[in-house]
This record gives structure tokens, sequence and C-alpha cells, in this order.
């Protein structure tokens, strides 16, 4: 199973949304709000989620987490 990272949308409209999604998913959310315009299915673990790519204003992609020291 591909790892999902957590991913944080934020719309226009002041709000945010915050899923879990693959690499490969992330790439066609990312071309699809480049494009901007229009309506995006985005499937999540909890559902679909319909999206006004026009409303998106950023898209944050978290790092992996470490712990301890990371010896650098």
């Amino acid at each position: 199973m591909a790892e999902r990272k957590r991913v944080e949308i934020g719309l226009g409209i002041g709000q945010g949304l915050t899923v879990r999604l693959t690499d490969d998913e992330l790439k066609r959310f990312r071309d699809q709000v480049e494009r901007g315009t229009g309506w995006f299915d985005l499937e999540t673990d909890e559902g679909t989620v319909a999206l006004n790519l026009a409303t998106v204003v950023f898209v944050k992609v978290a790092s992996p987490h470490t712990i301890g020291f990371s010896g650098s």
C-alpha cells in the first residue's frame, strides 16, 4: 500500500481541509489546481470531496516527522 501524506488544502472562503493522499493522488490534484477551473472530485479515505478549484489558495504537504536528533 502506498504511503499517504497529510495534505492541507486552503480555500479562499476562509476554510481549510486536511486529507491524506498518496504521491500519485497529490500529483493528479496539483495538476488540476494549476488549471484552476471547474470542479474536481478528490478521493479520500473518508469518501469523495468535490472541490471548486477556483477557491483553492494553497496546498501544504506535511514534511516527514523525525524523532530525536537528525545527526546533521
